[in-house]
């Protein structure tokens, strides 16, 4: 993102999530407060996509990310985790929608600029920040995140499940791997959730692929290029070299039989991907 602005990419993925709210009734990701924080953007984005029904495809795939997170976050809290960390939160809603546990710590880390704009619309739309969150600013370029979580009262000798979605793919790979081997070195345990693209010349279906590149040139044009793909066998190797035993990755193939099996299945699994790692 440009040096002391709010994230545009943050605003376009929470539009998506808004207009699923609308479009789709939030049949695969539900979100009651997606459109309260958009503010004065609520209207004009949901009027933009009445024009553009080709932006389904991403919709979707930024409804099922939510979805695969936030399924995993609760399953982590189930299983007595009590430190959820959004990496890159963005207009994320998901700290203000989970239910009071003892315990409890949620950590919202993004830019300083970013933060800022979103504490403004949360409190033009009277959305309560609640006693469990606590703002962690960061840029993950420049700064360390094990020093902005700590700053922020932080533990990492308790468990931690960490969403980073809609981040990934504009990170460069140092900085990617920084974050992850942070992770994985944890004391008391820790899970992670982000998503990432495979390279543009892998994707085979001409119609995906071309999407694909059309949103790579506009988030370019925006001054938040794509820096980062990956290979997805490639992808698991790292990971499980930097200590991460357990893996599921959804690509595709996966996410149109669990959520749109009337579809056809896509022939082969490359393109968008979200996966969960833990050690």
């Amino acid at each position: 993102m440009q040096e002391g602005q709010f994230s545009r990419t943050a605003l376009g993925a929470a539009g998506h999530r808004a207009v699923h709210q609308v479009r789709e009734g939030g049949r695969i990701f539900a979100d009651p407060l997606a459109l309260r924080i958009l503010g004065e953007d609520a209207a004009p984005i949901l009027a933009e996509a009445e024009d553009h029904p080709a932006r389904r495809g991403l919709r979707m795939f930024i409804a099922v990310r939510s979805r695969f997170a936030e399924t995993a976050a609760r399953r982590a809290m189930n299983e007595g985790a009590r430190q959820i960390v959004v990496l890159g939160a963005g207009l994320d809603t998901f700290a203000y929608r989970l239910e009071p546990i003892d315990g409890l710590r949620a950590f919202e880390v993004d830019h300083p600029s970013t933060q800022t704009e979103k504490r403004r619309r949360l409190a033009a739309a009277a959305i309560n920040v609640p006693e469990h969150l606590t703002f962690a600013p960061c840029d993950f370029e420049r700064a360390g995140l094990a020093e902005a979580l700590r700053a922020a009262g932080f533990d990492d000798s308790r468990r931690a499940v960490f969403l980073w979605l809609g981040v990934v793919p504009y990170l460069t790979r140092a900085a990617i791997l920084s974050t992850l081997g942070f992770i994985s070195a944890m004391p008391g345990g820790g899970e992670v959730v982000f998503d990432y693209s495979n390279p543009s010349h892998t994707i085979v279906d001409p119609d995906q692929r071309s999407a694909h590149e059309l949103l790579a040139t506009k988030v370019a044009h925006a001054g938040e290029a794509f820096q980062t793909y990956f290979v997805t066998s490639e992808l698991h190797e790292m990971l499980r070299a930097l200590g991460f035993s357990r893996v599921e990755d959804m690509g595709p193939r996966e996410m149109a039989a669990k959520f749109f099996p009337d579809r056809a299945s896509p022939a082969r699994a490359n393109g968008g991907h979200v996966i969960w790692a833990a050690r």
